[in-house]
């Protein structure tokens, strides 16, 4: 049986991923060093991504702005937990000119700043120092901002859209008199998260709580959204971090109340990613490469016209092109359809595979018989290997258009719904001790890549230990390459004891295996 790519998720989960990214054209390694170049049919994609998430953004009362690229060493410093979490992927200007120097380009000692750069791996100290001049009363309040922007955190070991060392984000800021609008602004985006994930991604995702040793540095809280790759693994699609009042004591961050005291902001941030993308391939690609919703394919139908350099090419291409046109007329998730003619040389068979491939939701291929016929012949790219054959299927052209938005809104709605059930059947919850749990997953590969057998994810007590004990499960996990995801927000009104300390229970956790 033809499959479009040479890699499959079974033999190899990582050669797999990185087969489809690279035969959906969607990205490649640039010249430096853990960066990507996103090239258009990926960059579509985020820009749909970006388009989405912009409007929810500012429907919630946030306003776009930028800020720069270089932070100040001493704003980095000023917050030490930030500092500690963040040092060692901070890369960091130092010299501002190159100079010819014994026949060679090179670093001029003699332009050495007068206090280094870093180039911004996330924007709370920057933004901080900015909101202390923005915020002088409690009518400034709240001050909801998003910046979109490129951020740089310098990752050993890198994979394409998953982790590298320069990527695309939104990261919104707000400032709030009290803990519990800061609270409420932080829970509202996370639920803004995994609505927009569900809804447009056809992600499905739990979102809950992380535990404290894996909260963002400095902050109170931090609150995921975890989603199941097909190989069984986590992804933290996003974040939502209420910060309390420390990046405002650093920042000096403080408004004059109604009652005239001088009182400290509490501060939240939150982000996604070009992660998403990442998530989007793991979650709905298959043998054949990339499945894309059709709210974020930048051709949501493509139509390839069948030409064998005759006479009737012609017609064949008037026929495709006409259709275009009625088919951009129609409406798909709140806007035109988006549609392509695909007019590049080729066999139309190879340029088939390729919109498989890149996961154009509905392929359309148009011949004589099909121009003379008022037909069309066409593939759900979802549907692609229903059977032990290509899902082909011709219907006459008015009927084919009259159901292109319900095929796409049910394009849509099964893929979610396919990865919901995955999501669902695959999370344990009969594991009640930590030799169950090792037995369970078994040991961890020393290759990261390495394929091991699916196990899903477990849900379990938990007692929310602190200091060494805390310490003591943290390692006890890594030996197995586990890590606590989440506290789910949808909790049991019980719990059992503790699956790591034998003490009584007061929130159920997520344990799994995690990019």
């Amino acid at each position: 049986m033809q499959r479009g790519l040479n890699a499959t998720r079974e033999a190899n989960f990582a050669d797999w991923y990185q087969a489809v990214v690279r035969e959906a054209d969607l990205a490649e390694n640039s010249p430096v060093r853990g960066s990507m170049i996103i090239k258009p049919w990926g960059y579509g994609v985020w820009e749909l991504i970006q388009a989405e998430l912009d409007r929810r953004i500012k429907a919630s009362g946030h306003q776009n702005c930028y800020f720069p690229l270089f932070v100040p060493l001493s704003f980095i410093a000023k917050e030490a937990s930030h500092v500690e979490g963040f040092a060692k992927e901070m890369a960091v200007v130092t010299h501002h000119r190159l100079a010819v120097i014994d026949g060679k380009l090179q670093v001029d000692p003699e332009a050495e700043l007068e206090e280094p750069l870093v180039v911004r791996p996330t924007s709370e100290t920057i933004i901080g120092d900015a909101f202390s001049r923005w915020v002088r009363s409690y009518r400034d309040l709240p001050l909801l901002i998003n910046q979109w922007a490129n951020v740089v955190r310098w990752e050993m070991r890198t994979r394409l859209f998953l982790r590298t060392s320069e990527f695309l984000w939104q990261e919104g800021h707000t400032a709030h008199a009290t803990e519990a609008d800061a609270m409420a602004e932080t829970l509202s985006i996370l639920e803004m998260y995994r609505d927009f994930s569900e809804r447009t991604l056809a992600m499905p995702v739990i979102a809950g709580e992380k535990p404290e040793n894996e909260r963002f540095p400095g902050a109170d809280a931090t609150y995921s959204i975890e989603a199941m790759m097909q190989d069984g693994k986590a992804l933290q699609a996003g974040t939502s971090h209420y910060l309390g009042t420390s990046f405002a004591s650093a920042q000096n961050i403080r408004f004059q109340s109604e009652t005239g005291e001088l009182t400290l902001c509490h501060t939240t941030s939150w982000g996604v990613s070009t992660r998403l993308i990442g998530g989007v391939i793991m979650t709905h690609g298959d043998d054949d490469g990339l499945r894309l919703p059709p709210a974020i394919a930048p051709r949501q139908v493509v139509i390839v016209p069948i030409l064998r350099d005759k006479p009737e090419d012609e017609a064949v291409l008037a026929y495709a092109d006409a259709l275009a046109v009625e088919l951009a007329e129609l409406t798909a998730f709140k806007a035109p359809v988006r549609v392509l003619v695909d007019r590049k040389p080729g066999r139309s068979g190879e340029k088939r595979w390729d919109w498989v491939r890149r996961g154009a939701p509905l392929i359309v291929e148009v011949g004589p018989r099909d121009a003379a016929g008022g037909q069309v012949t066409f593939m759900r790219r979802d549907q692609l290997w229903a059977s032990e054959k290509v899902a082909s299927v011709s219907e006459a052209r008015a009927a084919f258009i009259a159901e292109v938005p319900a095929r796409l809104a049910a394009i849509q709605q099964g893929m979610f719904d396919e990865a919901k059930a995955r999501l669902y059947e695959n999370i344990r919850d009969d594991i009640a001790t930590f030799d169950q749990l090792a037995a369970h997953f078994g040991p961890a590969a020393e290759d990261e890549d390495a394929n091991v057998t699916f196990k899903g994810w477990v849900r379990c007590a938990w007692s929310k230990p602190s200091g060494e004990a805390l310490e003591e499960v943290t390692r006890r996990l890594k030996t197995l390459r586990l890590t606590i995801r989440n506290a789910p927000m949808a909790q049991p009104k019980t719990f059992g004891p503790c699956l790591f300390t034998g003490e009584p229970g007061v929130e159920e956790i997520l344990v799994a295996r995690a990019y």
